[in-house]
């Protein structure tokens, strides 16, 4: 069982952070360090690019502007899904079978990149199989039975199952969902631990990691000179993992993105029989809505549960009373529950909701716009850039032609059109 310490220098104050384990301190960078490859980017992709490129027989060098699994990587609900963030009956229709179907496989081996890391390397991250979506309206009710089926019919995928509505209730109770699909083999984990294993897996493959070394500049030359405030890296290729916190590091691919926040926060230990009562097994849940709430019971039987977002660079001033309606509204019955942490974190998500990889110069490669299904994605994300540097870009061109969008207004005004639009949403969620 995860037990509370006290908290890591450097990190924000989150369940997460407080039972952290397998943390190492790193130096930052000061002076100048040659690599064949320079990372930029502490976080699943970064980390998974670094380790993999490692692993091939590369130099590496990491750098990350605040701790290592600081920003969405370490803070997020911890929920695996199969397939991408859009399901195989949009990408489909959108791009016909093979494609899809070539999507719908490359996912199916992030998961089992994510088993495999944490057998190799014996990271203890509390990794838990199952995944149960919610339907929390009439229109989506045949959506899971739908889904289900042509998953088993067209794509050998037999695990997952439609609920009605009293096999869900059976399982979450609620009365907020009129039904569910079920998925056995979708995943769920401690994410800081399961980035701190990795990590530490990097740098004892030989990856030199440097933390609180935030980089200011690169140059569009072979080699690339990577610049922090302290020192530098010359390397032969640049990998830019930053996703959500790319910010004016690189304007070019910056107008693909929207940085967004999303919320959660942790209860105090419920104990075993009050935990089992609210969730009946250690799955993830998440429910239909645009903007989604997505729990899951802790290993010391909290719920954590994460709901809301916001639009600018600010979070809310008392994130507690911004998240809790949406966990009361699903779970009444918790009103005497005591939150012990709130927390946020920023991601990214894309116009139509598709990563975003590519190249820039010849050398430099980036992986972003995970839109809330960044595990599983940005780990594979890691893997497909260390084959396409060593040579293979085979499944990272694959990624780098899916189509993509600027956000409207670009990096200027984009934050009032998306404004508008989430509140679009949100108000159809609750029609």
């Amino acid at each position: 069982m995860q037990k509370e310490k006290k908290l890591p220098s450097g990190y924000p104050d989150t369940y997460f952070a407080a039972t952290a384990v397998g943390m190492r301190d790193h130096l930052a960078l000061a002076g100048t360090e040659r690599a064949d490859v320079c990372v930029i980017g502490g976080g699943f992709t970064g980390l998974s690019a670094a380790l993999n490129l490692a692993e091939q027989g590369f130099d590496v060098v990491l750098l990350e502007g605040e701790r290592i699994g600081f920003g969405a990587s370490g803070r997020c609900g911890g929920l695996v899904g199969s397939g991408q963030r859009k399901d195989v009956i949009e990408t489909e229709e959108a791009f016909g079978y093979e494609r899809s179907r070539q999507l719908w496989d490359f996912a199916e081996l992030a998961k089992n990149e994510i088993r495999e890391r944490v057998t190799k390397h014996a990271i203890s991250c509390d990794l838990q199989n199952g995944q149960l979506v919610g339907v929390h309206k009439k229109r989506y009710q045949g959506w899971p039975q739908e889904l289900s089926d042509k998953l088993a019919e067209r794509y050998e995928y037999p695990h997952c199952k439609s609920l009605n509505a009293e096999q869900t209730r059976a399982l979450v109770a609620t009365d907020g969902f009129l039904g569910a699909l079920y998925d056995s083999q979708a995943l769920a984990l401690h994410p800081l631990n399961y980035t701190l294993g990795i990590a530490n897996a990097a740098a004892n493959a030989g990856v030199r990691i440097f933390e609180r070394s935030r980089v200011t500049s690169y140059s569009r030359t072979e080699p690339a000179l990577v610049e922090t405030s302290q020192g530098s890296v010359k390397a032969d290729f640049v990998v830019l993992a930053c996703n959500g916190y790319l910010d004016k590091l690189e304007r070019r691919i910056a107008r693909k993105i929207m940085p967004i926040n999303n919320f959660m926060i942790a209860t105090e230990p419920l104990g075993e029989r009050r935990a089992s009562e609210l969730i009946n097994g250690r799955f993830g849940v998440h429910d239909t809505r645009f903007v989604v709430n997505y729990f899951r019971l802790s290993e010391d039987h909290r719920l954590l549960f994460g709901g809301g977002e916001n639009y600018r660079r600010e979070f809310p001033a008392d994130i507690s009373k911004f998240v809790l309606p949406y966990m009361l509204k699903l779970f009444p019955q918790l009103d005497d529950a005591r939150i012990n942490y709130a927390w946020g974190g920023t991601l990214s998500v894309t116009v139509n909701r598709l990563p975003h990889f590519g190249r820039l110069e010849p050398n430099v490669y980036f992986a972003q716009g995970y839109s809330g299904h960044g595990i599983s994605t940005a780990n594979f994300a890691g893997k497909v850039i260390a084959e396409a540097i060593g040579g293979t870009a085979t499944r990272f061109d694959v990624f780098a032609g899916l189509p993509t969008h600027i956000f409207p207004g670009g990096t200027l005004l984009r934050y009032p059109g998306m404004v508008l639009a989430m509140l679009y949403y949100s108000l159809i969620d609750r029609l």
